[in-house]
């Protein structure tokens, strides 16, 4: 099911209007789509070679790694034994892309050649003397490690000026993910919708797992309180194929965040018993990087300029479900003991379920523009806000905050299973009481929900725009 990325797909087309060969970067995490996406835009070729290299498993040697290259290259029409150097493997490969439209594709490279040292070498070597010289070839490079494709790739002395092309795949909007209801899609609530996006995110994968047949809460049993459930054992997967040695503090780091709606390093640190410094700086990246955490930067109000100040985000529903949810009830679930209602029931679901809906709220901002009627032109910049505390002001936190250029929308976000009630209003008084904003601003509240608002708050008229996000849906 191919769903999306259209954008995407009319980037690479454009490709064809170049008189030279094209080298193209792919990242985005794991499940994210980049392989779908790349089997699509084969279909535009003649001839298509396609390679994914081995995970990095106990035992997975580089001549492991140069063996199963050669055994797809057989499976596709080129046949060649067991060759011991990525020399000739890509002379091959290159004496097969001569002429025509030929696409070519290292599906995670970061795996083909995290054993070798002199594979990007010979990489480099073979795209100057066989693969560039086709102008109608397409050469695609896809990781779900961005932080190694950016290192060994993207910012790297030997690929300079070769790579034409970087797509980072994010997570599908909340008006895509609600084409895998199908033709069902019309007649699921938005509410219904929202369920089992706050365990899937916009991951097409997870998504195409979902049976419009079955309820919101019988499609998030079979997918991750099921023993055979993609979700159930996802989580194991995603650090142990991605992060390998650094799994654990990564893991940890994951962990910490799961339980707060953000935190500096430092805090991190602190909750995980680590020293905050370069290494640990170093996993932050990773991991934002992957799409799995994000930093959130504070700004100044009168100049719009970033501060160095930010707070990091678990900004992946799925890995917070899992730690929440999933992991305390795994033995459950593997006895066949787990009861379907118990996660509905617990004291934080509420609170967890909030942190969920924030990140599809940011992660669909420009749905929310133009709702909110706001012209790209105008816009100066928009993000969970903190204002830290000072001698001269009080600090306070704002769930989402866009800034125009003459207008501060300053959003609460808030998913109730009940109707929202007028306490809303008086937190939002707090905070902006406590907000330095600058006197060419004019501010502007704004009420996201789900689950609808009381009479009181209606009739108050306290929210300059009061949003359903089910609507988004």
């Amino acid at each position: 099911m191919f769903i999306g990325r259209e954008e995407e797909m009319e980037t690479l087309k454009k490709l064809f209007g170049r008189r030279s060969a094209s080298f193209v970067a792919i990242r985005g995490r794991r499940r994210i789509g980049k392989s779908r996406l790349i089997k699509e835009f084969s279909k535009h070729f003649e001839k298509t070679w396609m390679f994914t290299g081995l995970p990095p498993t106990k035992g997975v040697t580089e001549q492991k790694q140069r063996d199963e290259f050669c055994n797809q290259m057989s499976n596709q029409g080129i046949p060649l034994s067991e060759v011991k150097d990525w020399s000739k493997i890509f002379w091959f490969l290159g004496r097969e892309s001569e002429k025509g439209k030929v696409l070519i594709v290292l599906d995670e490279i970061a795996w083909m050649g995290s054993k070798d040292a002199t594979f990007l070498g010979k990489l480099k070597i073979a795209w100057d003397q066989f693969f560039s010289q086709n102008p109608k070839l397409v050469l695609i490079v896809s990781s779900s490690i961005a932080s190694w494709l950016d290192e060994n790739i993207l910012k790297s002395t030997g690929f300079f000026g070769r790579v034409d092309l970087t797509l980072t795949l994010r997570e599908l909007s909340a008006k895509q993910c609600s084409k895998f209801w199908g033709n069902k899609a019309d007649t699921i609530s938005g509410y219904e919708k929202l369920k089992l996006l706050s365990v899937t995110g916009g991951v097409p994968r997870y998504l195409e797992e979902i049976d419009p047949k079955m309820t919101a809460e019988e499609n998030i049993q079979e997918l991750c309180f099921s023993e055979g459930g993609l979700l159930f054992k996802e989580f194991d997967a995603i650090f142990h194929d991605l992060f390998s040695r650094k799994a654990t503090t990564c893991r940890e780091i994951v962990e910490a965040l799961a339980d707060a709606k953000s935190l500096s390093q430092k805090e991190v640190c602190q909750v995980i018993h680590k020293a905050n410094g370069r290494q640990i700086s170093e996993y932050f990246r990773d991991l934002t990087e992957a799409g799995f955490i994000a930093a959130d930067f504070t700004w100044d109000l009168k100049t719009t300029k970033l501060s160095h100040l930010r707070r990091y985000r678990l900004s992946d529903n799925y890995l917070r479900f899992y730690l929440k949810y999933i992991l305390p009830n795994k033995q459950k679930v593997l006895k066949k003991k787990f009861q379907k209602a118990s996660i509905y029931s617990t004291s934080n679901w509420d609170t967890i379920m909030g942190y969920q809906f924030e990140n599809l709220v940011v992660n669909n901002s420009w749905d929310l523009f133009e709702k909110m009627y706001i012209r790209p032109e105008d816009y100066e910049y928009d993000g969970p806000y903190f204002q830290t505390k000072t001698r001269n002001r009080a600090g306070c936190q704002i769930d989402y905050l866009i800034q125009t250029k003459n207008n501060l929308y300053i959003c609460e976000v808030k998913f109730s299973k009940n109707p929202i009630g007028p306490q809303v209003i008086s937190e939002m008084e707090k905070k902006i009481k406590a907000l330095d904003i600058p006197k060419h601003l004019s501010c502007r509240t704004v009420l996201i929900h789900v689950g609808g608002v009381t009479k009181e708050v209606i009739h108050r008229d306290y929210f300059n725009k009061i949003i359903d996000w089910t609507e988004l849906l």
